[in-house]
């Protein structure tokens, strides 16, 4: 018998493994302006947006000193933070430029738009915000068609400067 989730299912939240807990503190605190809910003494911190319990985990547990994992290794490609609208999306970006971060790609994917980098360990990161499903690409058939387009920056953070 096939499984199939319940739609209601949602990703919850995510622990990465650091090897610099204040550091990692710091960065989601300044860059994607998370706040720490809860600390679990020097090996642990839980983050959220809104008030949530966490979104974010952030342990030393078994990675205190480590290093990110090389190239051709398995693990995390990248954790997605939503935000709600195009705006709030461009305003995001802005702060992201703004702490200095450096961008490792941008894309709309039809379905979305996305905006990617790295944080201080090597995780990949990606902001990004979703189009109504009635905007989706699809094919003749009427099946997805995702695509990987080129995305105007400098028309995003135009727009999230906008009133």
């Amino acid at each position: 018998m096939d499984y199939t989730a319940d739609p209601g299912m949602q990703i919850g939240h995510v622990h990465l493994k650091v090897s610099d807990l204040d550091r990692s503190i710091a960065f989601y605190r300044d860059v994607l302006g998370l706040e720490v809910m809860q600390r679990y003494g020097p090996s642990a911190a839980f983050m959220s947006a809104g008030g949530y319990h966490h979104h974010l985990g952030l342990n030393t547990w078994e990675s205190r000193g480590g290093t990110p994992p090389g190239p051709n290794t398995t693990g995390l490609y990248h954790v997605a933070f939503l935000f709600p609208t195009r705006k709030a999306l461009g305003q995001a970006l802005a702060r992201v430029l703004e702490k200095g971060v450096t961008l490792s790609g941008a894309a709309d994917h039809g379905v979305s738009e996305a905006i990617y980098f790295d944080d201080p360990d090597g995780n990949g990161i990606e902001i990004y915000r979703d189009r109504a499903p009635e905007d989706w690409p699809r094919d003749a058939k009427g099946e997805l068609a995702m695509v990987n387009d080129r995305i105007d920056l400098e028309e995003l953070l135009s727009e999230a400067m906008d009133d």
